[in-house]
């Protein structure tokens, strides 16, 4: 199991909207993740020194912030078992702040993918809560089903949704995450939506005003991907996606795409690729 190639896939948010703040500040969501088939790879090299370390730099994100580090390393820490050690080597082929999770992917994958190639077998659930504590994102990606999620995101009850083929756009900005939610326009106190409501039609993405007003590539991306479906935005952006019934449908709008924009066709998935190779 040297170096074995495990997937990281990216998620889409079919919807996002806030009802409410906690007492901490966190702002209560509501949210449909599903994956796409376009991943980030992660391969391990096992250790027996305890040293855990990445291979290749990773642009931008130093080591104490990378959330893959961090996650073998509090993975390690449940175990107790500190003489586990891996040399770990990302190939990114997710974009870094579109909002498709990349890094929470990235962090959940650590955690499966140790788990099995350490022999530590600590049940799903544990895993579950390990990556709460990575981050919000992290949770459905280690359970690796479509999910309908409450809470700052990590209350999930699977959903079986259509798997359309999507394109995706990748506006060239990087969107802070933390200056959307904290913006003063944004809507915070939407009434709660049920799932049926959602597979009914209703949801939208409350960010997208806020990100539209202050990003015009991404209103320039929202616009022209709007000509061909419903567009809407993932997360906080700045990635935009529209949703079609068939691949060669998809990848004729993907065609049509101005050449100095970036973009790619995905197909959704309820299922996370992740699940096929962990065995789960």
């Amino acid at each position: 199991m040297k170096a074995h190639a495990w997937p990281a896939p990216a998620k889409l948010n079919l919807f996002l909207h806030i009802t409410g703040r906690r007492a901490d500040g966190y702002h209560l969501l509501q949210t449909v993740f599903q994956f796409i088939d376009r991943c980030d790879w992660l391969y391990f090299d096992i250790r027996n020194d305890g040293v855990i370390r990445r291979v290749e730099e990773l642009p931008g994100v130093p080591p104490e912030q990378d959330l893959t580090l961090r996650a073998a390393y509090l993975l390690r820490e449940a175990a107790g078992q500190l003489a586990l050690g891996a040399d770990i080597r990302i190939e990114k082929r997710l974009p870094m702040g579109g909002g498709l999770g990349g890094g929470s992917s990235d962090a959940a994958t650590t955690l499966v993918a140790l788990n099995a190639l350490w022999g530590l077998s600590l049940p799903p659930q544990r895993l579950t809560e390990l990556g709460l504590r990575l981050g919000a994102d992290v949770p459905v990606f280690v359970e690796g089903h479509a999910a309908w999620a409450e809470g700052v995101g990590e209350k999930l009850v699977p959903v079986i949704l259509t798997e359309p083929w999507y394109v995706v756009l990748v506006p060239a900005c990087h969107v802070s995450t933390a200056e959307i939610f904290s913006a003063q326009e944004l809507t915070r106190d939407l009434s709660p939506l049920t799932i049926e409501g959602f597979l009914s039609g209703q949801g939208r993405n409350v960010c997208e005003p806020v990100v539209r007003s202050r990003y015009p590539q991404i209103a320039e991306a929202l616009d022209w991907l709007a000509r061909f479906g419903p567009a809407r935005m993932t997360g906080t952006g700045a990635c935009v996606f529209c949703a079609f019934e068939d691949e060669d449908e998809a990848r004729r709008v993907l065609a049509q795409l101005p050449l100095s924009w970036q973009g790619f066709v995905a197909r959704g998935m309820n299922r996370s690729p992740l699940l096929e190779i962990s065995g789960e």
